[in-house]
């Protein structure tokens, strides 16, 4: 009955609200009696559920809202009641399209997966001196953060990442938000990486999500429908700046939250995630993230850049990971025409690399001589 809401305000002429009550009784036992579901269609206000008697009489009620969030319009739905069964607490998205009305539970991914046995596998990145800096390569079912400045190298690594497991028979995901698949694929090209073949394969899956009012739970539903169709156990995250960006402003104070519930359905089903996140550099502090997120992480990389000899050069170091043992040398790289290359042996010549100002070894005791000598001089 839609509108339900119009039938009971015509019946509600000359009667009471006993009355009231006992017609919509009766007429719930007679609906019944037939054997028939019945959705009533009705449009109440959230002041008017309590002692409301179609809610009072009623199995079930779904509650459908919008929200009007800046610019964007935010629509989410919430199982108040459900009879006889349990439901999933909480507020859900939906979206409506062409094809109907779509819901994505806050809770999907989480629950009714078969959650796969950890693996001791370790996975290749595609960089050998990197793999060993991992100590043999990423353990499988782990996430990765991949963070550095603009410039540094994030994407290349991801894509050598996703190359080097299709190359080895793993099919892999790209989720990208700040460039169209096509764009991607030829820019990995310029690599000398072939991500055009797999994709016509099926063996690689390049999502591009940017639509307006992106929820965390929708894109959950996007990769999981991937991960199933071509099973998928890599997945490549470029980039959460770009990921946060593409979600409705209501979405993003939540943010770590759903980024949290996301990961943890994603390598449950033993996929590896390696996102990736920008962040500013710094002379006074050297940070991971810019969200705050790297305890979600099981590894992180961290890429920076550094002035070494009057040249803005590029450094690599594994700052944790959590399945073994990691080397802690801090190594140089550099972006060539085959991605990301590590240079020679660990920097052994200069202190204060993190800081990004380093100072040679040699040139940091001639100052310090010279301290002790303008010390003294000025004692004297």
């Amino acid at each position: 009955m839609d509108s339900f809401r119009t039938v009971v305000r015509k019946a509600q002429g000359g009667t009471t609200e006993v009355e009231l009550q006992a017609f919509i009784q009766r007429l719930a036992l007679l609906l019944t009696s037939w054997q028939a579901t019945t959705f009533l269609v009705g449009e109440y206000v959230e002041g008017e559920i309590r002692d409301n008697p179609v809610f009072t009489v009623s199995d079930g009620l779904f509650w459908l809202y919008q929200a009007a969030e800046r610019s964007s319009i935010v629509r989410k739905l919430q199982i108040v009641k459900l009879r006889g069964q349990a439901s999933v607490p909480g507020l859900h998205t939906f979206r409506i399209t062409q094809a109907g009305l779509q819901a994505f539970s806050r809770t999907l991914g989480l629950a009714g997966l078969a959650r796969k046995i950890p693996s001791t596998r370790r996975l290749s990145i595609g960089i050998p001196e990197l793999d060993k800096m991992l100590g043999g390569g990423i353990p499988e079912g782990d996430s990765v953060l991949v963070a550095g400045a603009s410039g540094t190298g994030k994407s290349v690594l991801a894509t050598q990442f996703i190359a080097e497991g299709i190359r080895q028979g793993d099919p892999g995901i790209v989720v990208v938000f700040e460039e169209r698949p096509q764009e991607y694929a030829e820019r990995a090209s310029s690599f000398g990486l072939d991500l055009k073949t797999p994709r016509k394969e099926k063996k690689l899956e390049i999502l591009y999500l940017r639509p307006l009012d992106l929820s965390v739970d929708e894109t959950m539903h996007e990769i999981l429908d991937a991960v199933r169709k071509i099973g998928a156990k890599r997945l490549v995250i470029d980039s959460l700046a770009g990921f946060e960006m593409a979600l409705a402003p209501g979405f993003r104070a939540d943010f770590r939250e759903s980024l949290y519930r996301m990961i943890t359905a994603l390598t449950g089903v033993g996929v590896t995630i390696l996102s990736t996140v920008e962040v500013n550099e710094s002379f006074t502090e050297f940070p991971f993230s810019t969200y705050s997120i790297s305890f979600l992480t099981d590894d992180i990389i961290r890429l920076r850049y550094v002035n070494i000899d009057g040249q803005l050069r590029k450094i690599m170091i594994v700052i944790k990971m959590r399945g073994g043992n990691h080397s802690k040398d801090i190594r140089e790289y550099e972006i060539t025409s085959k991605g990301v290359v590590i240079l020679g042996d660990r920097l052994t010549d200069y202190q204060g690399l993190i800081t990004g100002i380093p100072e040679h070894l040699n040139q940091s005791g001639n100052n310090q001589e010279r301290s002790r000598k303008s010390k003294a001089k000025s004692k004297r």
